[in-house]
């Protein structure tokens, strides 16, 4: 099994210079917890996850000002550019999903991007992985020899 058959193919995304505020409702209204950062032309800059929204919350520069002024104005004030990560640990459509898989265990991250070259073109999680399990399990209950790869995922992740 491929890493493009158990992606999401579309992924909500955002720009550096949006807000860290920005980023927050836009992961609250479409129910994720990982963001690509791209530029114009839909080069992956960097990803933007919920831990790093509350990471910028806790560090000492703002967490004196909790309490005090409301978090949406807090994390107004932060460009993505700044909470983002990067580099970002990627992987390809045509990745054996084992592969991308214990690459995630080991850089211990929640999601891989998706690229070919420079551009982003989908992303895998663990959400998508549990999908992928659960939808196989719900046509065939028990493990064939076609269920090899979801097998191998599910063994070698924590």
């Amino acid at each position: 099994m491929k890493v493009r058959e158990a992606m999401t193919a579309v992924p909500v995304t955002i720009r550096a210079g949006e807000t860290a505020e920005a980023a927050a409702a836009c992961m609250a209204r479409h129910r994720v917890r990982h963001l690509p950062v791209v530029d114009a032309h839909g080069a992956l800059e960097g990803v933007v996850t919920d831990r790093d929204l509350r990471h910028c919350l806790l560090s000492p520069a703002v967490m004196d000002q909790l309490g005090h002024v409301p978090v949406t104005a807090l994390l107004a004030k932060v460009p993505v550019r700044d909470v983002m990560a990067s580099p970002v640990v990627v992987t390809t459509p045509e990745t054996e999903l084992p592969d991308a898989v214990a690459v995630m265990r080991d850089r211990r991250v929640g999601s891989l991007a998706v690229v070919e070259g420079p551009r982003l073109v989908g992303i895998i999680t663990e959400t998508d992985l549990l999908r992928r399990v659960m939808a196989l399990d719900t046509i065939e209950p028990r493990a064939t020899p076609d269920d090899d790869d979801v097998v191998a995922i599910v063994v070698s992740y924590p």
